[in-house]
């Protein structure tokens, strides 16, 4: 592909947004890079188009003084030669987004913890120069090839298109209360679009599919937080950091990244279960020395549930029954027995 104000060549396309689609690229100066194509929108008019495309190029040299070691580096923005589109040039993440391991299922505590904690420096980093992310989500999180959380993607939402991209891109439930009451964003919207995140990876695609009501309508009525449904293996240290970083009143939620990081800094990463979720059951494993432990929870409707715990050897040996409930029972007593299981 060449028409480019520069030497840069683009590659294979490796990925897509609402914004534009990304490409694998060849630079002068940077080598290996990830260029984001943003083109103008079918059925936006030449006047908007130039307003957009003027306020990318200012931004550019914004952007590119991020610089951090968990902030995906922006080379700058290049101007097609056929005016349809911009060009945005970035440092090539080998590991690619959360997306696709948030789709599979919950991730370790430990690892959402570590990789939570890089994205807090990410982003102090950028509220320390002055700078909104605005779309933080598992699509945004890029992994190096040293598997270094970097928060990409920042800079392209504004005030001003925020609710009309936040429903169109599918991500309207990470935008926080007080940006659908008009207050617009800031570090405290920021840090409730981090919660957020960290509730789907700790939970994963299909668990969140499964939420009781649109996330959206929730949070214009507020009380969000405090009505998620947990997977009973996250201790109550978790869910009470998601809640406060997502707390309706900006006044008690974390008022800062760093805050943030304290309060993942005290959460339990350990024991370490294994989760995979799926319409008819969850599924726990974890082994210590010489058995691995499963938990099953059966889900037969939405009143009828019942679960299993037990210990199987590694190799010889007999398998251990560990605890189990009385039959079918509700949604709530399998909540409340398999959080005292998790909790022991």
């Amino acid at each position: 592909m060449s028409g480019y104000k520069s030497n840069l060549v683009l590659g294979d396309q490796i990925g897509a947004g609402h914004f534009g689609v990304v490409h694998s690229a060849q630079d002068d100066v940077h080598g290996h890079v990830a260029v984001k194509v943003l083109r103008q929108q079918p059925g936006q008019s030449a006047a908007d188009w130039t307003v957009r495309k003027a306020s990318l190029l200012r931004e550019a040299q914004h952007l590119s003084q991020a610089e951090h070691a968990n902030v995906v580096r922006v080379h700058g923005l290049l101007e097609a030669d056929t005016d349809d589109a911009i060009l945005m040039v970035m440092a090539h993440c080998t590991g690619g987004s959360l997306q696709p391991v948030f789709d599979a299922g919950p991730m370790f505590p430990s690892e959402v913890r570590r990789i939570s904690t890089e994205v807090c420096l990410g982003l102090g980093a950028l509220h320390a120069r002055g700078m909104l992310h605005r779309d933080i989500k598992p699509g945004n999180i890029l992994l190096t090839a040293a598997n270094i959380a970097q928060l990409g993607d920042f800079g392209l939402v504004t005030d001003n298109l925020i609710l009309g991209y936040g429903s169109q891109a599918g991500y309207s439930d990470h935008i926080a209360i007080e940006i659908f009451q008009g207050s617009g964003t800031s570090v405290k919207s920021d840090i409730w679009a981090l919660g957020m995140t960290i509730y789907r990876l700790l939970h994963g695609k299909q668990w969140y599919s499964e939420l009781p009501a649109d996330p959206r309508d929730v949070i214009r009525a507020g009380g969000f937080a405090t009505s998620l449904p947990w997977l009973p293996h996250i201790p109550d240290r978790w869910r009470r950091a998601v809640r406060k970083m997502m707390h309706d009143d900006t006044a008690h939620r974390y008022q800062s990244a760093a805050q943030v990081m304290s309060a993942l800094a005290q959460v339990p990463t350990d024991p370490s279960w294994s989760c995979q979720v799926s319409p008819q059951e969850v599924h726990w494993t974890r082994e210590t020395e010489n058995r691995r432990i499963n938990v099953v929870w059966t889900r037969h409707s939405p009143t009828q549930h019942e679960w299993r715990a037990w210990s199987e050897p590694l190799g010889a040996g007999r398998d251990r029954t560990l605890g189990m409930s009385n039959g079918k029972i509700s949604r709530a007593q399998v909540d409340t027995q398999l959080k005292d299981f998790f909790s022991k």
